[in-house]
């Protein structure tokens, strides 16, 4: 944020950043969404420990919020219709890919602004991967360059005048995939300390995911030699979805299978058969 001298002593004035303001009309196009939350809490101990000896293995990073992207692309992957856009009021579009938008700290000026980045085609793409992909978004070049250097002007149009070309330029499926991907990941300061579910005011997607705090406390352990007490450590996830589209027994089914995925951690033993074009911008 710039800052401006203040007239009086004690505190100061600071202008909102440009893209923060441009994020108020996305969420106001988002409101009229039908949306139902679900509450998780995932087991991932097992998981977080098959992450810490992939690192050791190979050297290489790789992040939970890596891991989580890679197994909710796969979820949609079993059932497109979690990922559709709407073409016009009764149709859906159902893609073959699956683009998730994750949103990384930049420093734009003087301030750290969250700026979505959209991973092409996560669904066939390893965690390791993704994760290498999205470490390169937080240090590569900011996209859109053209429109950052237009977005104050956009900004000076009247506030209704914007939410209708935005909703207008949107209506087109293929273009809001190409400009917004297909579902989200929200992760940013993502594993505070203790049990702590992030409800989003909105989403502009089918389907999302909110990544809350994660726990240690005492969870139950089955074992070929019974039942035993031990200290896990608990994700807390948020899963929101458009009730207009999907209804509650395709979404039970698809939070079971994301459930499996992440707590399992099968897909971090996977390894690319072959290189994946699609990038993310």
């Amino acid at each position: 944020m710039s800052s401006r001298r203040a007239s009086r002593r004690g505190f100061r004035v600071v202008s909102v950043a440009a893209p923060q303001r441009q994020i108020g009309d996305w969420l106001d196009a988002a409101a009229r969404r039908h949306t139902m939350h679900a509450l998780l809490e995932l087991d991932v101990t097992d998981s977080r420990r098959a992450i810490r000896e992939r690192r050791a293995q190979t050297g290489e990073p790789l992040s939970m919020t890596a891991f989580i992207v890679a197994c909710l692309a796969r979820a949609i992957e079993e059932d497109r219709t979690l990922h559709a856009h709407r073409k016009g009021g009764r149709e859906l579009v159902l893609f073959d890919d699956v683009d998730v938008t994750v949103v990384v700290e930049r420093t734009i000026g003087e301030a750290r602004i969250p700026v979505p980045y959209i991973v092409r085609a996560a669904d066939r793409k390893t965690p390791s991967q993704i994760s290498r992909e999205i470490g390169s978004a937080r240090s590569g070049m900011l996209p859109y360059a053209t429109a950052r250097r237009l977005l104050p002007i956009w900004l000076l149009v009247p506030g209704v005048v914007r939410r209708f070309v935005w909703s207008r330029w949107l209506a087109d499926p293929w273009r809001r995939k190409r400009l917004t991907g297909t579902t989200f990941v929200s992760a940013v300061g993502m594993f505070g300390h203790g049990t702590a579910w992030g409800i989003p005011e909105a989403q502009n997607y089918t389907l999302g995911l909110t990544v809350g705090g994660m726990a240690r406390k005492p969870g139950l352990v089955r074992t070929d030699e019974g039942e035993r007490i031990e200290p896990r450590e608990y994700l807390s996830l948020t899963l929101s979805i458009d009730h207009a589209i999907a209804e509650g027994a395709p979404a039970a089914r698809f939070a079971n299978r994301l459930k499996e995925l992440i707590e399992g951690g099968a897909m971090l033993a996977e390894v690319p058969t072959a290189p994946v074009l699609a990038a993310g911008g």
